[in-house]
């Protein structure tokens, strides 16, 4: 799973692609990073090395899973960030 370079895709696998991703939806940051891509990094099928153990966040009782939680995570990033733009300017400097 990876976002196309200009972040307005997800290629989830060979054969979905998640098009019509709002630029607004990585404007909401966990840290350094959009919580889109922090899913994105943390739901990889991955392999240790050492011991050959294979991490893979799909779910065969709901193959649906990841897709539902991206769509949520883009729609509660979404939200957020229109709650906070709609914050009043407490004044405070730029800093």
């Amino acid at each position: 799973m990876r976002l196309s370079k200009d972040k307005t895709q997800i290629k989830y696998n060979d054969f979905l692609t998640l098009t019509g991703i709002p630029s607004e939806a990585l404007e909401y940051r966990l840290g350094n990073r959009s919580a889109l891509d922090w899913i994105i990094d943390q739901y990889q099928v991955s392999t240790d090395k050492r011991s050959g153990i294979t991490n893979d966040p799909n779910r065969l009782d709901d193959e649906e899973y990841i897709v539902r939680l991206i769509k949520q995570v883009i729609t509660v990033s979404l939200e957020t960030v229109k709650i906070v733009k709609s914050l009043p300017d407490l004044g405070l400097p730029n800093d």
